[in-house]
């Protein structure tokens, strides 16, 4: 495919994933590393992002809840402001926002698994 043209938008993320570790950063940067990508290229992304991540700085920008989980820091933004920031568990703990998200997270897995 000429420059990546008719890649998906999962293929196209995987590339520069690829790239990234090909270019071994002091800082990474990841935007949504996994939102276009099926669940099983999702957990290799993850662990692989894992394995980058050691002995770095990254900035991880992601929705997916299941993405940040075990970050070191989660900073929760509303409308551009800093809401919260913890860990996950403390997050969870406090019942603010991030609560809420991961109530209806964990409410959408349970429903997209056909478990009541």
């Amino acid at each position: 495919a000429e420059r990546g043209a008719n890649f998906s938008a999962g293929e196209r993320q995987l590339v520069a994933f690829a790239r990234a570790l090909l270019r071994d950063p002091e800082i990474l940067i990841l935007d949504e590393a996994t939102a276009h990508v099926d669940p099983e290229a999702e957990e290799l992304i993850e662990k692989g992002v894992a394995e980058l991540m050691k002995g770095r700085t990254t900035l991880v920008i992601a929705h997916r809840l299941s993405t940040i989980r075990n970050a070191d820091l989660i900073v929760v933004m509303d409308k551009g402001q800093v809401i919260e920031q913890g860990k996950h568990d403390d997050l969870v703990a406090r019942g603010g926002f991030y609560a809420a998200l991961e109530r209806t997270f964990r409410r959408h897995s349970t429903t997209a698994s056909g478990e009541p």
